[in-house]
C-alpha cells in the first residue's frame, strides 16, 4: 500500500530519534498536520517545542540516516498488506483516543470492528504454570461467551494462550505488537499472528521495518490497556511486564483485576501484589462484570450456564472428583482422601478425564477443570 502524504509525514516524524508520540501530537496540534510541521520554519518549531526536542526535529528533517529509513519503510509498505489510521481519523479505536499519549499512527492487519470497543486485556507471564494455563483458558472462554474482544500482546505464555483460546471459541481477539509487521515476535507465533489477522486484528504503532527491542514493549503495553475497558492479569512474577500493563491501565482510569494463585508459586507474586494494592480479585466473569457495573447481565449469563446439563456422575466418580483440587493433586493424596484401591482410583480418574472434568499433569498429579458440559 502507498501511504497518503500525511501518513508519510507521520512515519517520517516517528523515525526521528527522541521524537515520541507526545511530541508528534504536539506538532500536529500546533501546525494542523504532520505535513505542515515538517515544512515549518526552524523558529516556528522552536516556538512550540523545548529547545532540545526542536533541534531533533530540525535535524531529523534532513538527516541522511532518517531519510534512508523513511525510504526503506515506504518501499516496505508497498509490499505489506496493511492499512494505516491516524489519530482522529475514522476507524481509530475510541478507547485508545481517550488515553494520555495515543499513538499518532496505527498499522493494522485484519479488521477492527465497532464491537471491539467492548474489549478486555488478558496478560501474564511468559512461563505459565498448568494452573495459569487452565485459569487463562477458563477466563477467556467466559469473556468470549459474554461478547468481549480479547486483547493481548502475542507473547509466549499467557498472551498466546489467551489469543488461541479466543480463536478456538470463535471469539474476536486483537494482538498488539512491540515491533513492525516485518518482524513478528516471537517467531514461533508467526502462524498465530496470521490467524489473528484473518479473524481479528494485529495492531502496532511501529513502522514495518522496526525489529523487536526491549524499549518497545512498554509502549506496546499502554496500547493493550488503552484498547481495553479492563485488564486481567492471570499470572505474573514480581518483575513481569504484565505489571507494567496493569499500571498503564490504572493511569488510564481503566479497571485492573488479578487472578489469585498459590502462595508457593513465584508466578503468583505479581498478581498477589496487585490484589494487595487494590486490584479486584478475579475468579470468574462475575467479578469482571461487577467491576464494569454489568453485574445484572452477568447474573443472567451465569443462571443460563448453570442450567446447562452436566455430565452424569455416579457416587464413586463424585467422591474422586471431590478429592481433586484446582491446583495439582497427587494421585496418592486422592487415594488417601477417597479410601479406594489405587487401581479403582486410576480407572475413575480416566473416566473423569474423558468427561472433561479433570486433567492429568506431570508427576502423577491431576487438576480439576471448570465442570462445564462437554459438547
Amino acid at each position: 500500500m502507498t501511504p497518503s502524504p500525511e501518513h508519510a509525514a507521520l512515519i517520517h516524524l516517528s523515525l526521528m530519534p527522541g521524537v515520541g508520540p507526545a511530541v508528534i501530537r504536539r506538532l500536529v496540534e500546533s501546525f494542523g498536520s504532520a505535513e505542515k510541521a515538517l515544512k515549518a520554519a526552524e523558529e516556528e518549531l522552536r516556538g512550540v517545542l523545548p529547545k532540545g526536542i526542536a533541534e531533533r526535529v530540525i535535524e531529523g528533517r534532513r538527516s541522511k540516516s532518517v531519510l534512508n529509513l523513511l525510504e526503506r519503510e515506504l518501499r516496505s509498505l508497498e509490499r505489506t498488506d496493511c492499512r494505516l489510521i491516524a489519530y482522529g481519523e475514522e476507524g481509530y479505536p475510541e478507547n485508545l483516543m481517550n488515553i494520555y499519549d495515543p499513538p499518532p499512527l496505527l498499522y493494522i492487519k485484519g479488521e477492527l470492528k465497532e464491537e471491539d470497543g467492548f474489549a478486555v486485556a488478558v496478560v501474564g507471564t511468559r512461563r505459565a504454570t498448568p494452573y495459569g494455563r487452565e485459569a487463562c483458558q477458563r477466563i477467556v472462554e467466559q469473556l468470549v461467551e459474554h461478547g468481549f474482544t480479547v486483547v493481548s500482546g502475542l507473547a509466549r505464555g499467557i498472551d498466546s494462550i489467551a489469543h488461541r483460546t479466543a480463536l478456538k471459541c470463535g471469539g474476536r481477539t486483537i494482538a498488539v505488537l512491540g515491533s513492525g509487521f516485518n518482524h513478528i515476535y516471537p517467531r514461533e507465533n508467526a502462524g498465530l499472528a496470521e490467524e489473528i489477522a484473518e479473524k481479528g486484528a494485529l495492531i502496532t504503532e511501529f513502522p514495518t521495518i522496526t525489529p523487536p527491542m526491549d524499549l518497545n514493549f512498554p509502549r506496546r503495553n499502554r496500547i493493550i490497556s488503552g484498547l481495553s475497558l479492563a485488564t486481567v492479569v492471570v499470572e505474573a512474577g514480581e518483575r513481569s511486564g504484565a505489571l507494567i500493563t496493569a499500571n498503564f491501565a490504572l493511569e488510564q482510569g481503566r479497571e485492573v483485576l488479578a487472578v489469585p494463585g498459590s502462595i508457593f508459586s513465584p508466578a503468583s507474586k505479581g498478581t498477589h501484589k496487585l490484589i494487595k494494592e487494590g486490584a479486584a480479585l478475579m475468579e470468574d466473569i462475575d467479578d469482571l462484570l461487577c467491576a464494569l457495573n454489568l453485574k445484572a447481565e452477568g447474573e443472567e449469563k451465569t443462571r443460563k450456564a448453570e442450567e446447562e446439563e452436566l455430565p452424569e456422575l455416579d457416587e464413586e466418580e463424585r467422591r474422586v472428583l471431590e478429592a481433586v483440587f484446582y491446583t495439582p493433586t497427587h494421585i496418592d493424596d486422592i487415594i488417601a482422601q477417597t479410601g479406594m484401591p489405587a487401581n479403582k482410583v486410576s480407572s475413575l480418574l480416566l473416566m473423569l478425564e474423558l468427561k472433561g472434568l479433570v486433567a492429568q499433569q506431570p508427576g502423577k498429579t491431576f487438576v480439576r477443570r471448570s465442570g462445564r458440559a462437554i459438547g
